[in-house]
């Protein structure tokens, strides 16, 4: 947190937390009251006061109020670096050391990492598409198929190239993304 939201919060240290106003799309884009905030000091704003409770649920501290955010998939949004290898967090943190990864019933990615569970951003699939590899490292759509009929919480047969990594791909279910990962997607008082 940046030092005038340290102040605020030591000056006014019992302001009411709002619900409901802030959110994060699938794109990594802030959201407020479902629309779309363009401004570049908002934004930027944002993404330097964002963080987790002790609970998994994220919030911007504005100051001394705290605005929780509705989360779409996960707590941050992943994009490709301009070097086309390196990982980002939305709000520009890199990911260097991702931990675990998982794909849910329709296909979609979501990484553990040192920020907190990420979801790859819409646009950059075809990068993951050509990062996730099967028995002989090609993936086969008959391979794909499989994986995404495994129970949640299974094994897939196969891996992910990111980080200078190869991560073995777990079947998860949207539904179980928060436990595992340990987000709310939906915060409440």
């Amino acid at each position: 947190m940046e030092d005038w939201v340290q102040r605020a919060l030591a000056r006014w240290p019992n302001v009411p937390a709002l619900y409901g106003w802030l959110g994060l799309d699938r794109r990594g884009r802030w959201l407020i009251r479902g629309e779309t905030i363009t401004r570049p000091q908002i934004i930027d704003t944002i993404d330097r006061n964002y963080a987790a409770d002790e609970r998994g649920c994220w919030y911007f501290q504005n100051g001394p109020q705290r605005g929780y955010v509705q989360l779409d998939v996960a707590p941050f949004v992943l994009r490709v670096g301009d070097d086309g290898e390196r990982l980002l967090t939305h709000n520009g943190l890199p990911v260097d050391r991702p931990t675990r990864a998982f794909i849910d019933e329709e296909g979609s990615l979501l990484l553990a990492t040192g920020h907190g569970a990420a979801a790859f951003a819409d646009t950059d699939l075809d990068w993951v598409l050509q990062r996730i590899g099967g028995a002989d490292d090609e993936l086969r759509d008959d391979e794909l198929a499989s994986a995404l009929a495994l129970p949640s919480g299974t094994s897939t047969a196969l891996t992910l190239r990111c980080a200078e990594r190869r991560l073995p791909l777990i079947r998860l279910d949207a539904a179980d993304a928060e436990a595992e990962l340990g987000f709310v997607r939906v915060p409440a008082p």
